[in-house]
């Protein structure tokens, strides 16, 4: 016994569990908090849409600046806006082409964008185009940069510029010439409307989730963690 003693004395009883009280949800609190991640969930996918495809116009703006990738629906809607509005100048953006330079002779999106408005009927000493340099990532902050350095060597002193952008990319192109140009140019946005699939039920299409969430994704990186990507 005395050894038996002296051995539990020497390795003391190992426990592995204990009893503890713990708070947890009622009945009811689980069904509140369902509620409300169903309602969050609800209005995530009602309203992400639209934050992102932002159309937040100034309306004595006296530059439109185009972003040169956008589809031809686009440009045509982006003329439209020109002549309605009280712009003198538009600006197309845009890097370089990844296909097709060699067989339409164009080297980057700014100059195609810019050739397209002059066919639609634009005059051509109301359109200058600013190719972006190439650039393998951040061609977003690279194209409002560029599009900043040459401001600042041009004779056109502006003091407010609408951006041009299609659907939900244009949220983070307007935070982006926002954070470049401010506060000495006022930055207001249009977001033409997307044929690629239907705006309202974005989720019903892959086309829509795909770029909604890349967009998603995409704003909230540069908006939280490096704003220049």
């Amino acid at each position: 016994m005395r050894r038996k003693n002296r051995w539990c004395q020497k390795f003391p009883k190992i426990k592995l569990i204990k009893r503890q009280e713990m708070w947890t949800l009622t009945a009811q609190g689980w069904a509140i908090a369902i509620a409300l991640i169903a309602y969050l969930i609800f209005f995530l996918f009602t309203h992400v849409h639209s934050f992102l495809a932002v159309t937040s116009p100034i309306q004595s703006a006296e530059v439109l600046v185009v972003e040169g990738w956008l589809p031809d629906y686009a440009i045509e809607k982006a003329l439209s806006e020109f002549k309605n509005g009280s712009y003198h100048q538009i600006i197309t953006t845009g890097g370089t082409l990844g296909k097709g330079s060699y067989l339409t002779g164009y080297k980057n999106f700014a100059d195609v964008s810019a050739d397209t408005f002059i066919k639609l009927g634009l005059e051509a000493e109301k359109v200058v185009a600013v190719p972006t340099p190439f650039v393998v990532k951040d061609r977003s902050y690279a194209s409002a940069a560029e599009f900043e350095r040459w401001l600042a060597n041009s004779n056109l002193k502006i003091e407010s510029i609408n951006l041009f952008s299609l659907d939900v990319h244009a949220r983070r192109s307007w935070f982006l010439f926002k954070k470049i140009l401010t506060p000495e140019i006022n930055v207001g946005v249009i977001a033409a409307t997307t044929q690629d699939y239907n705006p309202n039920k974005w989720w019903g299409s892959s086309e829509g989730v795909r770029t909604v969430l890349d967009e998603g994704i995409a704003y909230l990186y540069a908006r939280f963690l490096n704003w220049k990507a």
